[in-house]
C-alpha cells in the first residue's frame, strides 16, 4: 500500500512539475484577452507581427495562432526596457509579461482590439532574420517563394485558418461516421502493383532485391477485403497516391474519406452520405442543402452539359441545334457536322467584335481544341447579327431564337464538330468560361447532385482496349449485364459521383462480389485467367469464402475542404503540398540517392535522353 502511494505521489509531482513547465511561456494566448482581463498580470508569447515607434512610446503586435495582441513599451517607465523593443525585428520570437489595460484607440477589426499590454519583462526567445515575404493576410509573396518556405507561410492567418478548417471537418466526419457504426480501419501503405488504372508510385525492397511494393491509389481491394472479414461498416481517412500530371485539384498525394459497407443498394449508400453531406455543409457553413438531392444520369449530364461533373450554379444548358442549322446546303461546317451545339448567354448581345474575337481565339486553344465559334446576338432593337450572316435566313434565326429560348440583348453562341462528345466537352468549357466572366460561379453558391448511371467501360486508344471507367470490381447494371458478351460498351454501371459546384467531391459504386461475374470483368478487360489470378488472386480467392454484396464511395478530402474555405486549389489546405510539377520546393524532393543507397537496393539507374 506505501508503495501504491509512493507511486501516486510521484505522478501528482509529475504532473504538476509538467503544468508548471507548460505554463512557463505564457499565461495567455494572443487571441484571448478581453475588457474583462483589464488589471490583470499576463505573459503571452509569440511572432512580432510588426513594432511602430510614437515618440516616447513603442508598439509591438505579437502574433500566434490564436491572434494579435498589442503591447506598449513605454520610455518614461523603464528606458532600458523600451530600448530593447525598438530592436525588434519581424518575426522574433518572443516572450512578454505586463498589465492589461483599456485601450484609448480601439481597434474595432481585432477580437483584442480593446485591450493592450503595458510590458514589464521582455525576452527574446529566437532572433528571425528578415522573411522573405511579410507575413500577412495580403502578403507580397509569390506561389513559388511561399511553397519554398512554407513553414513561414502557414503562420499567415488566411492559410493557417484552411488547416483549422480541414482538422474540424474531419472531426465532424469521423463523428458522424461512428455514429453510424462504421469502425475506422487503417490499411497497409506498401501494397503490391495495380496497373490497371492510373500510374502506380513503386517502392523498390532492398529485402526482395528486383522486386517493388507500390503506394495505393486507393485502399480499394483491401476494403473489400475487410467486407468479406464482416467488417460491414468501415472507413478510413486514407493517404493515397497516383503519379500523375498535375493540375490545380490534384496532388501526387492526396487523402480521401474512403468508405465501404456491407448489405447495401445503390439508394442505401446515397442516402447515408447524402447526410453526411448536408451535415457538413449545416455545421461548417451555415448552408441547409434540399432535403433530397438531384440525380442526373452520366448521358443526360453529358447532352444537358457536357461534363459528368455540371456546375448548376448557374444556366446557360445545351441545345442541340442539328434539326435548325445542318442541312441547308448553305454552311458546309455545318452541313458536314456530326454534332451542332449551343449555349444563351443572357444579357450579352452588347459583346463588342473584340471581345468575340477572344472567345474565338479561346475555344481555338489546345487546351480546348475547337476550331471556330459562331455567334448570333439577337440586339435589344431586335435585329440580328451573326458571324454567318450570309448563309441563313432571318426565318431560320427566328427558329433559332425559339429553340434557345433567347430574348432580345441575348447571345447565342454554337460549336460544332465530328464528335458530338468532344464537341460538348468543348462548349462546355466555354460554358464555364461564360459563367467566370459574367461572375455567375459564386463560391458562396452550393448546388450538389448525383450523377449516376456511368458507363462501365471507356475505350483508351492508348491501350486499344476497353478499360474501366471506375476500375474493374464495379458492378454491371443488372439490367445490362447479358450486354456484356456482344455490347459491353452500352453497359452501364452501378456507380454514382457526388458532385458540388462542378468539381467531383466523391464517388463510388456497388462492387461484383460473384466470381464468375468477376472473371467475366477480366475477361472484358483483356486479362487472361493466369493475369488476373497474379494480380487478384488474394481477391478472388476471398470471393470463394462468401463474400457479402458490398458497395462504398470515397469523398476527396483536400476537396471538400478547399470548396468549404471557397480556394481555387487545393493546395493551401494543405500543409506541404507539391506545386504543379510534383516537386517538394521546400525539401527538394525528389532527389537523387546516394550510391550506397541503390547498392543496397541492388538498383542501377540509366536515364535514357530523347534525342534532339
Amino acid at each position: 500500500m506505501a508503495n501504491v502511494l509512493f507511486i501516486c505521489q510521484k505522478i501528482t509531482t509529475f504532473a504538476l512539475n509538467l503544468q508548471i513547465t507548460i505554463n512557463m511561456y505564457r499565461s495567455k494566448t494572443c487571441g484571448e484577452l478581453r475588457l474583462q482581463d483589464s488589471g490583470n498580470i499576463v505573459t503571452i508569447a509569440g511572432w512580432v507581427q510588426r513594432t511602430r515607434k510614437m515618440g516616447g512610446m513603442t508598439f509591438v503586435d505579437v502574433r500566434d495562432r490564436y491572434g494579435i495582441t498589442q503591447v506598449v513599451f513605454n520610455e518614461s517607465v523603464d528606458p532600458d526596457l523600451c530600448a530593447k523593443a525598438n530592436k525588434l525585428g519581424r518575426e522574433f520570437c518572443v516572450q512578454i509579461k505586463g498589465i492589461v489595460n483599456e485601450r484609448e484607440s480601439k481597434n474595432s477589426k481585432m477580437p483584442t482590439g480593446d485591450i493592450e499590454i503595458e510590458a514589464q519583462a521582455l525576452n527574446i526567445l529566437s532572433e528571425s532574420i528578415t522573411p522573405p515575404f511579410t507575413i500577412e493576410d495580403n502578403t507580397d509573396g509569390g506561389d513559388d517563394i511561399r511553397m519554398k518556405y512554407r513553414y513561414l507561410d502557414l503562420r499567415r492567418n488566411a492559410v493557417r485558418k484552411n488547416l483549422e478548417l480541414r482538422h474540424r471537418m474531419t472531426i465532424l466526419i469521423r463523428n458522424f461516421l461512428d455514429s453510424k457504426d462504421f469502425i475506422e480501419v487503417e490499411t497497409p501503405i506498401l501494397i503490391g502493383s495495380t496497373p490497371e488504372g492510373a500510374r502506380d508510385f513503386v517502392v523498390p525492397s532492398r529485402m526482395n532485391p528486383g522486386q517493388f511494393y507500390a503506394l495505393p491509389q486507393s485502399p480499394q481491394t483491401l476494403k473489400q477485403l475487410l467486407m468479406v472479414s464482416g467488417f460491414d461498416r468501415y472507413f478510413q481517412i486514407a493517404k493515397c497516391f497516383r503519379d500523375e500530371d498535375l493540375r490545380a485539384d490534384r496532388q501526387p498525394e492526396f487523402t480521401q474519406i474512403d468508405c465501404e459497407m456491407s448489405f447495401v443498394e445503390q439508394d442505401d449508400v446515397i442516402d447515408l452520405f447524402e447526410d453526411m453531406a448536408r451535415h457538413i455543409f449545416k455545421e461548417v457553413r451555415g448552408v441547409e442543402l434540399p432535403a433530397k438531392l438531384q440525380q442526373m444520369t452520366w448521358h443526360e449530364a453529358m447532352r444537358r452539359f457536357g461534363s459528368d461533373k455540371p456546375d448548376l450554379r448557374f444556366g446557360m444548358e445545351f441545345v442541340e441545334l442539328m434539326d435548325v442549322l445542318k442541312g441547308t446546303g448553305t454552311f458546309s461546317v455545318f452541313d458536314n457536322a456530326e454534332y451542332i451545339g449551343g449555349i444563351c448567354v443572357p444579357g450579352c448581345a452588347a459583346y463588342t467584335r473584340k471581345q468575340l474575337d477572344q472567345l474565338t481565339d479561346f475555344v481555338k486553344r489546345p487546351q480546348v481544341g475547337a476550331k471556330g465559334l459562331v455567334y448570333v446576338k439577337f440586339n435589344e432593337d431586335g435585329t440580328v447579327k451573326s458571324s454567318i450572316d450570309k448563309f441563313y435566313t432571318p426565318e431560320v434565326w427566328q427558329t433559332l431564337k425559339e429553340k434557345m429560348n433567347a430574348n432580345d440583348g441575348d447571345l447565342v453562341l454554337i460549336l460544332s464538330g465530328d464528335n458530338a462528345n468532344k464537341t460538348r466537352t468543348q462548349l462546355c468549357t466555354l460554358r464555364l468560361e461564360m459563367g467566370d466572366r459574367l461572375g455567375l460561379r459564386d463560391k458562396n453558391k452550393f448546388e450538389c447532385l448525383w450523377i449516376i448511371d456511368f458507363p462501365l467501360f471507356e475505350w483508351s486508344d492508348e491501350e486499344q482496349r476497353l478499360m474501366a471507367t471506375h476500375h474493374p470490381f464495379t458492378m454491371p447494371n443488372p439490367d445490362d449485364i447479358p450486354l456484356l458478351d456482344e455490347h459491353p460498351e452500352q453497359v452501364r454501371a452501378k456507380a454514382y459521383d457526388f458532385v458540388c459546384n462542378g468539381i467531383e467531391l466523391g464517388g463510388g459504386s456497388l462492387r461484383i462480389h460473384d466470381g464468375k461475374l468477376q472473371a467475366k470483368m477480366f475477361d472484358i478487360l483483356g486479362f487472361t485467367p493466369e493475369r488476373a489470378m497474379a494480380q487478384f488472386g488474394f481477391l478472388i480467392n476471398a470471393f470463394k469464402y462468401g463474400a457479402p454484396p458490398h458497395a462504398g464511395l470515397a469523398f476527396g478530402l483536400d476537396r471538400f475542404v478547399s470548396i468549404m474555405a471557397g480556394l481555387d486549389s487545393i493546395r493551401d489546405c494543405i500543409a506541404f503540398p507539391k506545386n504543379n510539377s510534383g516537386r517538394d520546393v521546400m525539401l527538394d524532393a525528389p532527389g537523387e540517392l546516394d550510391p550506397k543507397q541503390l547498392d543496397e537496393l541492388q538498383l542501377k539507374v540509366d536515364i535514357h535522353q530523347e534525342k534532339e
